[in-house]
């Protein structure tokens, strides 16, 4: 029987590049065999982000950033091949979502929409293996949100049979997974902002991608009434099941948060990353409050004063990264999208009703052969 072999590509809200695993999931299990990670060009981050608003000749330009993007995809498999010593052939499928640039599930007619740049078909014919895609659209079709898709996979990765625990992966935007002990119901839903809004602050008015390790937030002060006003944000005060986006918490939303108040860049920062933990600590509190642990992953978990400051915000609960769980922060969701890869080909469910408010568990996603 072959082994089954996957690899699951991510790259997220962040807009930071291509995170890649090639995961060996025979019964089920995950062993991550290779990680490989690519950044974005910085024209194609620049169009990428520009893709997320209304703009002029939308469509040729998506097609092409689209096609821009499968190839950060095939250099990073092609990486991944190569520090495995495997062949296309040992491998069954790609999982790979897309970029999301639009994210409107249920809106506007009912069903709405979310919209992933991709090219699928471009993605099996340069790497010669199936791939996986439109696993967002798929579960908008069912009546879902879109996002997260990753709480199954958490519940399967990190789930304990006699204790509840809480993922929280805090990337572009930061969701929940909520994994009950056994017989109870996994929850999941976005909680708000992540790094998006830190990561475009930090680079308006340093030059720098990221608040590397949180030291620029750490070194200002919160303001109370800058995070009074973002925390009215209606979003927050949402029940579940919910997701967002950059189609909410975009550049434009910050500045009209900020108006004209006279604040220090490095006092807004420090407010920003307060916005994250505190939004999420109250999600974790709200739904997860029997929880013991809580594992965080993404690009939040290198983050040491957010880390900090949701240890502080839960007193109660452990909050550790998903490293000492296993599974290094960076390759949980691409480990994820292999995960639901595989699920599709076997005609699994790999979302649940109880995680996006649709109609029960379901297979995601649709294969492209190669």
């Amino acid at each position: 029987m072959m082994a089954e072999r996957f690899i699951g590509l991510m790259s997220g809200t962040s807009l930071d590049g291509v995170d890649g695993v090639l995961a060996d999931l025979d019964g089920g299990r995950i062993a991550v065999l290779a990680h490989a990670s690519a950044p974005f060009p910085d024209d194609l981050r620049a169009e990428l982000l520009a893709l997320n608003t209304p703009s002029d000749n939308e469509l040729h330009r998506a097609a092409l950033a689209a096609n821009g993007l499968v190839r950060i995809y095939t250099g990073v498999v092609r990486q991944l091949l190569n520090d495995t010593a495997l062949a296309p052939a040992d491998i069954v499928a790609i999982g790979a979502h897309g970029q999301t640039v639009r994210h409107q599930p249920g809106a506007v007619d009912g069903v709405g929409y979310t919209l992933q740049l991709n090219t699928p078909a471009l993605l099996a014919e340069l790497c010669g293996i199936d791939v996986v895609a439109d696993f967002r659209s798929r579960d908008v079709a069912a009546g879902g949100q879109g996002a997260p898709l990753v709480p199954a996979f958490h519940h399967a990765v990190f789930g304990q049979a006699h204790e509840t625990l809480a993922v929280l992966n805090i990337g572009g935007i930061s969701n929940l997974s909520v994994l009950p002990a056994e017989g109870g119901t996994v929850l999941g839903f976005d909680c708000g902002p992540g790094n998006a809004l830190m990561d475009h602050w930090c680079h308006l008015h340093t030059g720098q991608p990221f608040d590397d390790r949180g030291r620029w937030a750490a070194s200002g002060r919160v303001d109370p009434l800058l995070l009074a006003r973002m925390r009215a944000e209606p979003f927050f005060a949402q029940p579940p099941p919910k997701s967002t986006g950059r189609d909410l918490f975009r550049p434009a939303w910050l500045d009209a948060m900020l108006g004209d108040a006279p604040l220090a860049p490095v006092d807004v920062q420090a407010t920003l990353t307060e916005l994250t933990a505190s939004a999420c600590a109250h999600d974790v509190r709200l739904y997860a409050g029997d929880a013991t642990t809580l594992i965080v992953c993404g690009g939040g978990a290198l983050n040491d004063h957010l880390m900090a400051r949701l240890a502080a915000l839960l007193p109660k609960l452990t909050v550790c990264s998903s490293a000492e769980r296993g599974l290094p922060p960076q390759q949980v969701e691409a480990a994820a999208f292999a995960w639901l890869a595989r699920a599709t080909v076997r005609r699994e469910p790999g979302n649940l009703a109880s995680v996006t408010g649709a109609r029960g568990a379901r297979v995601l996603g649709a294969i492209y052969p190669a």
